[in-house]
């Protein structure tokens, strides 16, 4: 018995410290390097600082909406609801997102609204929507702010990401840059 538990308490110490101790110090170490020394990415907007790689919450018609999400933009805890397509409660509450959107909305027909408008993603964090997402929400943003539809799509334009590499991934909108950049432009 001696033989199995000596060999284990040293491998259990060693993991410890290898795990606890010097993996992260690793990964700390990496992180300086990264933009904001790791910290994410941090956009300031008349005094105030925002988490541009976090999703953020905006359900007031004058903005681009966000993402719906499944952790209420909590970001200490990121996740999904892990409800699959056929469950009838995540169903139900795709169904609310569809007609909340529809009534805020009225101009734009159920099969017109893109997915990412009305489901969380997996993260539940997620700071983009698609082009798609923000262009059905250009009437009524133009008409509650008063500016021309053509001003609210040449936004969309100027805040377009392109894929990376102009390969990988869709193009895509962050949502809180694009409201600022909204804000901003109301201020002009």
């Amino acid at each position: 018995m001696k033989k199995e538990i000596l060999p284990a308490i040293k491998l259990t110490a060693v993991l410890v410290v290898l795990l606890m101790v010097v993996y992260p110090m690793i990964v700390w170490g990496m992180a300086q390097f990264a933009p904001n020394n790791g910290k994410g990415k941090v956009i300031e907007n008349n005094g105030k600082k925002y988490y541009s790689n976090v999703g953020q919450i905006f359900n007031d018609d004058k903005y681009f909406w966000s993402r719906p999400s499944a952790v209420d933009y909590n970001a200490a805890g990121s996740g999904g609801s892990n409800k699959g397509a056929s469950n009838e409660e995540y169903l139900a509450t795709v169904q609310a997102r569809i007609d909340s959107f529809l009534v805020h909305n009225p101009e734009v027909k159920k099969s017109e609204i893109p997915v990412d408008i009305v489901t969380a993603s997996g993260s539940g964090l997620d700071p983009h929507i698609s082009v798609q997402a923000a262009n059905v929400q250009v009437k009524r943003i133009a008409k509650i702010r008063g500016i021309e539809e053509s001003q609210i799509k040449q936004l969309i334009l100027d805040n377009t990401e392109k894929p990376v590499l102009g390969l990988f991934g869709p193009e895509r909108i962050n949502v809180l840059k694009i409201n600022l950049a909204l804000d901003n432009f109301n201020k002009l």
